[in-house]
C-alpha cells in the first residue's frame, strides 16, 4: 500500500497545506532576491511570480477552511 492510501482525508489535507506554505515562503524569497536585482525583465518576473503567490494564498485559505471545523456559537 502506498502511504496516501494509509492517511485519512485531513492528514492529506495537513500534508498539502504545508508544502503549499512552504511554496508560498520561497516564492517570497525569489522575490526579494529579484527585486534586489532590479532590471525591467526582473519586474516582469516578480508580477508573475507574486499572482502565483496570491494563487498559493487563496489555495491555503481553502483548506485551512476545509480543516477547521464550523462551530456556530
Amino acid at each position: 500500500m502506498n502511504m496516501a492510501s494509509e492517511m485519512n482525508s485531513e492528514e492529506v489535507l495537513r500534508v498539502k497545506l504545508e508544502v503549499l506554505r512552504r511554496e508560498h515562503r520561497d516564492l517570497d524569497d525569489a522575490i526579494r532576491a529579484l527585486e534586489a536585482q532590479g532590471g525591467v525583465a526582473c519586474q516582469f518576473t516578480v508580477k508573475r511570480l507574486k499572482k502565483q503567490k496570491l494563487s498559493l494564498k487563496d489555495q491555503i485559505a481553502v483548506i485551512e477552511d476545509r480543516l477547521t471545523p464550523d462551530i456556530i456559537a
